[in-house]
């Protein structure tokens, strides 16, 4: 495996996202995190909603301020992307957690998660996030696992109305 770096997103990497997000569409999967549901085609207006989203400005009310991050390799390929919310609503606390995450599905089953989810963890300490709260559906073992390997202590998994498990995790600061 290649060295990663986590980078903000920027316009210097607009080809490598495009790249990225077509890879998901093709996929017919959902995106995570939600951030890369948005359309990146008005690129400039995608990196400012995403600055803004840091700042905490024109959030849609019972929203958190988080930051975007994009793991890119030596190429300046992006592999995963991941989010860190700087704090928990009641809602997230029980079914989003503090950092959502994932490895363009391409390069699953390469350990990229397990990789995203410690530079990810570094992060959210930096932020002064100590204890992080991890959730993944039940059914992502890839996940989860991803999870277990950063030092995720289980917590009460949460059933959503439609049946799904969401298994908590709390990653502490060491």
């Amino acid at each position: 495996m290649s060295e990663m770096t986590l980078v903000k997103p920027a316009l210097k990497w607009k080809d490598a996202y495009i790249n990225y997000y077509k890879e998901w569409l093709e996929s017919g999967e959902t995106m995570i995190p939600w951030v890369i549901e948005k359309d990146p085609y008005a690129f400039d207006e995608m990196i400012e909603f995403l600055e803004n989203n840091e700042r905490g400005v024109y959030l849609p009310p019972g929203w958190v301020p988080d930051t975007t991050y994009w793991m890119m390799d030596k190429q300046e390929r992006i592999i995963g992307v991941t989010n860190i919310r700087h704090k928990l609503t009641d809602r997230l606390r029980k079914e989003g957690g503090h950092i959502g995450y994932s490895i363009r599905p391409s390069e699953r089953r390469n350990g990229y998660a397990t990789t995203l989810l410690r530079l990810s963890l570094e992060k959210a300490w930096e932020m002064k996030i100590t204890d992080v709260l991890v959730v993944c559906d039940q059914w992502n073992t890839g996940s989860w696992k991803a999870i277990l390997k950063n030092g995720g202590k289980e917590d009460q998994d949460f059933v959503e109305e439609d049946g799904n498990v969401v298994k908590r995790f709390w990653i502490s600061r060491k």
